[in-house]
């Protein structure tokens, strides 16, 4: 059984990185997506897609979250890290004018708010703080 799901969609998208894959996949989850909203809305990822499982591949009726990655021109990383800050165990949360900056500002941190899942530049636009769910850079 998996305890956290969010973990899982991040180390499912380093793996892919780290071997230079196009796309990812992965169990679909309305977090999941939100998530991977954000990234697309930050440029971080070329397009996301949600499908509906076949009988017999070993996935429940939710179905599967494709993510197609992104690469510079020259094939370097646009996700070089990726880290999950709030665990199961540890949860972190923050005000709006206490959203950490990511490499001054270079990176973005992701969280989920009561408007949604969204970025800390669009959480601090909209004066909203929340649970930090990860950082990218």
């Amino acid at each position: 059984m998996m305890t956290d799901p969010i973990a899982d969609m991040l180390t499912r998208m380093r793996n892919a990185l780290r071997i230079r894959r196009k796309k990812v996949k992965m169990p679909v989850s309305a977090e999941k997506v939100g998530i991977a909203d954000a990234l697309k809305r930050e440029g971080y990822i070329d397009d996301f897609r949600k499908s509906a499982s076949k009988p017999n591949e070993g996935q429940g009726p939710q179905g599967w979250l494709e993510i197609d990655l992104k690469y510079g021109p020259e094939g370097e990383d646009v996700i070089s890290s990726i880290t999950r800050e709030s665990k199961p165990g540890r949860r972190l949360y923050t005000k709006c004018d206490d959203i950490p900056l990511v490499l001054n500002g270079l990176g973005i941190t992701i969280l989920s708010t009561s408007k949604g899942i969204m970025s800390g530049r669009e959480a601090r636009a909209a004066k909203l703080g929340g649970e930090i769910l990860c950082k990218v850079h």
